[in-house]
């Protein structure tokens, strides 16, 4: 959420990033609420003072004033009763239209409408020229008994699957690598809820926009996260953070879930796009200053590549246009792994800074040495996210046998294991 104030002076600046974001917005509406909002508070305020005024004059009016007192208490009372409605439900609308302004985007931040105007910044790594022909995830993982779909789709739907045998090691091996990782790199391992309460989706941003891509538990007014990201940052919802407290790096581990609302017919074909994942995601509140923000995102960037670095998965990292990043982003680098079966360098990471635009939305706040209270910044990162990243992992080490070779991160988290073959539990 960004400030009510940089909106009314920096307003063509705003409508630049509404435009840009490609989001559907009326910012000459929400300005006019505003302004009404106002106008509404500051004639509520004269009218109750006065009625207080004429309360306390009435008891000590004469005969003859009181009359007069009274009749003006019934009207300003009447004023009152027509005004607070107003209010209710121009502020309603003034909530609503802040909650859908996008922050604006770094300097850096190229305009463009989609992915094919990100900007590459690296390739790391040479995607692998094999000497055979190729299969795919799907076809390695059901060859070796790593996944079922069958199953899962009769119970549970469309997109459904198990993990199963050498499959389920294999994310659980990933995964521990991932929070070794992150926690030798300073972060601090947690396992969150991933049942939330309507205001953590809108703290984070998640909600009111991204509605439609929740699983709602409509019993218990709550919500299945897609990520870990609006747990972490929910922890210190309302809290009031000291400047010494600061940076707080988290790395939460949980299942995911998506609805995948607007991907009908999409990736259908494997597990690249899956309504229920697990995923190591990194959080941090920083100082309010970008320059630390920047070295923050970076480092938590550096964080994810050592991750692919050590899987020996050849990636590029691209900084995301305008048309690609949420609404609350300032700045997003996507991590894209090279999937030989789709030929391509596909995302399997992102990383976003996002300036105060959660702390606000979460009533977060810092009180800095001096004593002065601010909002801190949030960034977020994908660490890994499986079963996408079995894909890569699994095509760009397969051999032509369909054994896969692990890379040598991984041998240890799988029990000494250095090749999936058929056979394997």
């Amino acid at each position: 959420m960004l400030d009510i104030a940089f909106i009314r002076q920096n307003a063509d600046l705003v409508r630049a990033a509404i435009r840009n974001k490609r989001f559907d917005l009326d910012l000459d509406e929400l300005l006019s609420a505003d302004k009404r909002r106002r106008e509404v508070i500051t004639l509520l305020d004269e009218k109750r003072a006065r009625k207080n005024q004429v309360a306390a004059l009435i008891p000590k009016a004469s005969k003859e004033e009181r009359p007069k007192l009274i009749e003006e208490g019934k009207e300003v009372k009447a004023a009152i009763e027509k005004l607070e409605p107003e209010l209710a439900e121009i502020t309603r609308v003034y909530d609503d239209f802040m909650l859908r302004v996008p922050s604006v985007p770094r300097p850096e931040v190229p305009v463009g409408a989609g992915e094919d105007d990100n900007v590459e910044i690296r390739k790391v790594g040479t995607p692998r020229a094999f000497d055979f022909e190729p299969k795919d995830h799907l076809d390695l993982m059901q060859s070796l008994g790593m996944v079922n779909f069958d199953g899962p789709r009769k119970f549970a739907g469309g997109r459904s699957y198990a993990l199963t045998g050498l499959g389920a090691l294999l994310e659980m091996a990933v995964t521990r690598l991932t929070a070794d990782v992150l926690v030798q790199r300073g972060l601090t391992m947690v396992i969150p809820p991933v049942m939330v309460k309507e205001r953590a989706m809108q703290g984070t941003g998640f909600f009111p926009l991204g509605r439609e891509e929740a699983y709602a538990i409509t019993a218990d007014e709550l919500f299945l996260v897609g990520t870990s990201e609006v747990a972490l940052v929910s922890l210190h919802a309302d809290d009031t953070l000291d400047e010494a407290q600061l940076p707080i790096r988290y790395a939460g581990l949980s299942p995911c879930f998506r609805r995948e609302a607007g991907a009908y017919g999409k990736d259908t074909r494997g597990l690249y796009r899956v309504h229920q994942f697990t995923k190591v995601e990194q959080v941090v509140f920083c100082l309010p200053d970008e320059a630390v923000a920047e070295k923050e995102h970076y480092q938590l960037l550096d964080n994810a590549e050592a991750v692919l670095h050590a899987l020996e998965i050849p990636y590029r990292v691209a900084l995301a246009c305008t048309g690609e990043i949420g609404l609350g982003q300032t700045r997003k680098h996507e991590v894209e792994s090279w999937m030989p079966s789709r030929n391509a360098y596909s995302e399997t990471h992102s990383c976003s800074t996002l300036g105060d635009f959660q702390s606000r939305r979460s009533n977060i706040r810092l009180r800095l040495a001096n004593g002065t209270l601010v909002y801190p910044y949030t960034l977020n990162n994908t660490a890994i996210a499986s079963p996408r990243i079995l894909i890569p992992l699994l095509e760009n080490h397969q051999n032509p046998d369909g054994s896969i070779t692990l890379p040598k991160a991984l041998v240890p988290y799988m029990n000494g294991r250095t090749k999936l073959e058929r056979g394997g539990k």
